[in-house]
């Protein structure tokens, strides 16, 4: 005994008629309002229950998110495009930006995060303490001061570390601005995509609860009806059990015999 792969059957799309699987159809019924009437526009003659594939739901779906993003937005710009494709997708959109940025950086700008990062520390700042407390001592107690009070080489050390340091940290605060900034666009395209998604949930909520009671109501009709038809059903025979009765009772009464007569 075989049984059969449902996966292999196949279905016709109505809007490009060609031959897809099944699981890949939905009726059109079964769509936002908004986006079946976007269908109905384009093909009037589709039949009630006409059923579609999912690559052109997808395209009916971009070309909505489009339409409806430059009513609001006006023009819309590169990032709203690819919110809408992705809702077209069906594709996450969330990304770990500061991953990717990391993965992109050169050697400068990885020497530049590490030195910026160390100079930060409390590490930097007891060992850079820790030095010119050495240097001020060898040069204050020893014999042989290279650098004696006012100590002029200490200063230009200083000056150049400063000046060093200065244009690396800057280095660091720059990338870590792209790094915002690439947040700040995931986070927009992520927050857009919700509102986006919550509409059309909503949408679609309120097509499903008009459908349902929309079936309720015929249901409901189609109980009445029954009710209807009963009622008729026991009007009718309780109008043959009085007739039944009346008969039984002329027939009863006409061949019943007289009380005086004998046998």
């Amino acid at each position: 005994m075989t049984s059969h792969d449902h996966s292999t059957d196949k279905g016709i799309c109505s809007l490009t008629g060609q031959s897809v699987p099944r699981r890949e159809l939905v009726s059109i019924d079964a769509l936002r309002p908004a986006l079946a009437d976007a269908i109905r526009k384009d093909h009037p003659d589709l039949p009630a229950h006409a059923l579609v594939s999912q690559d052109q739901i997808a395209l009916y779906r971009s070309r909505y998110v489009n339409a409806m993003l430059a009513s609001e937005r006006g023009e819309m710009n590169e990032l709203d495009r690819q919110v809408a494709d992705s809702l077209a997708s069906s594709e996450l959109i969330t990304s770990n930006t500061d991953d990717e940025i990391d993965r992109e950086r050169t050697f400068g700008q990885r020497l530049a995060d590490n030195v910026a990062s160390f100079g930060g520390s409390w590490a930097f700042l007891i060992s850079f303490g820790v030095v010119i407390g050495f240097w001020i001592t060898i040069n204050m107690t020893g014999a042989t001061a290279f650098d004696p009070y006012p100590f002029i080489l200490l200063n230009l050390i200083l000056s150049c570390v400063a000046a060093v340091q200065a244009p690396v940290i800057m280095m660091s605060q720059q990338r870590q601005e792209a790094k915002d900034r690439a947040r700040s666009r995931n986070d927009y395209q992520v927050n857009l995509k919700a509102e986006l998604e919550i509409r059309h949930l909503h949408e679609k909520m309120d097509h499903l609860v008009n459908r349902q009671w929309q079936r309720l109501a015929e249901i409901q009709e189609v109980q009445i009806e029954l009710l209807q038809e009963l009622r008729s059903a026991q009007a009718s025979d309780a109008k043959d059990a009085r007739a039944a009765i009346s008969t039984s009772r002329a027939r009863s009464g006409g061949s019943a015999k007289p009380r005086g007569s004998k046998t």
